[in-house]
């Protein structure tokens, strides 16, 4: 199933997050994609507050895993894998605790990890020109 938002404001951003969680209901891993300052870390903000996370979502760039607690008191995990060097580096800080939870899962940059995630989750694009970005989210 794929469904697409296009020209996408940072207003727009809270409405598009929660339609975008209720089309892709069925999915709690979610792998964003986007070259560097697309959008990724901010959607992944708003897609949080959907959540009701109401602690300050940050991009885990240097700690490469970031969790917050969603309103219904379960962990939302926030994943950047831009500094990964290797597959040996997400094994070491326990990705498959993570993803395999059952919470919610938002990566970024999981082109750096893709053989570690062939499993049913949701890939989310965000590609920015000028003013106008679009997000597509795609899952089976």
């Amino acid at each position: 199933m794929t469904r697409t938002w296009t020209t996408v404001t940072l207003e727009q951003l809270p409405e598009v997050a929660a339609e975008l969680l209720q089309f892709a209901s069925s999915q709690k891993i979610f792998c964003l994609h986007g070259e560097m300052g697309a959008g990724k870390t901010t959607f992944v903000k708003e897609l949080s507050k959907t959540l009701g996370v109401s602690d300050e979502v940050q991009s885990p760039t240097f700690s490469i895993v970031n969790e917050y607690t969603a309103a219904s008191g379960d962990p939302v995990f926030h994943f950047d894998f831009y500094r990964l060097k290797s597959l040996e580096e997400a094994y070491d800080i326990g990705y498959e605790d993570y993803v395999f939870s059952g919470h919610y899962c938002f990566i970024e940059w999981p082109e750096k990890v893709e053989s570690l995630l062939n499993f049913a989750k949701a890939d989310i694009f965000i590609t920015s020109d000028n003013n106008t970005r679009t997000i597509t989210c795609r899952y089976e």
